[in-house]
């Protein structure tokens, strides 16, 4: 899928650690981080080497540094600057610490993951229950990601679940 999406800047001088950059949601987040000017912060596991020189390599504007999983991961993010979003969080309401949080919760999104643990038969028809009758891509759940992180566009917001179904209007 061609990506649209151009970056205005949104997220200069900010700091992401993204963990499972290497492939996925987690790929088109990192690639729209960078593009939106943060410097990215990527784990993978060891045997996703390559996925993650591949997510390296398409980002063309800001910077994105991929790291095997590592006890030291927070401290080299703390070295790039003050680390303001992340993809995979647990967390609380940390409203009085100023820190937001909020959650993307996508329907069906194809993702390398699906055939690895599914029958040939059950991968045909992923995402054809929703409206639109496909799972979404993760260069279309990404932007969702792009909006929370961005103090431009969701400086009020916290405590959030956006939940992205193809066109259902509940998840379940």
């Amino acid at each position: 899928m061609k990506s649209y999406y151009r970056g205005a800047g949104k997220l200069v001088d900010k700091v992401a650690l993204i963990t499972g950059g290497d492939s996925g949601i987690g790929r088109a987040v990192a690639i729209l981080f960078a593009r939106e000017g943060a410097n990215v912060v990527i784990t993978h596991l060891p045997a996703e080497k390559s996925d993650a020189r591949e997510t390296v390599a398409a980002v063309n504007t800001g910077s994105i540094t991929g790291l095997e999983g590592s006890k030291h991961l927070l401290d080299y993010s703390a070295t790039k600057g003050a680390i303001h979003a992340f993809t995979k969080a647990l967390a609380q309401n940390l409203v009085e610490r100023g820190i937001r949080v909020n959650c993307v919760a996508p329907g069906p999104v194809w993702t390398p993951l699906n055939p690895s643990d599914k029958k040939p038969e059950d991968v045909a028809e992923f995402g054809a229950d929703t409206p639109m009758k496909r799972p979404a891509q993760p260069e279309e759940i990404a932007p969702a990601f792009v909006y929370f992180a961005s103090e431009s566009d969701s400086s009020y917001v916290t405590g959030e679940v956006l939940t992205l179904l193809g066109g259902e209007t509940t998840a379940g």
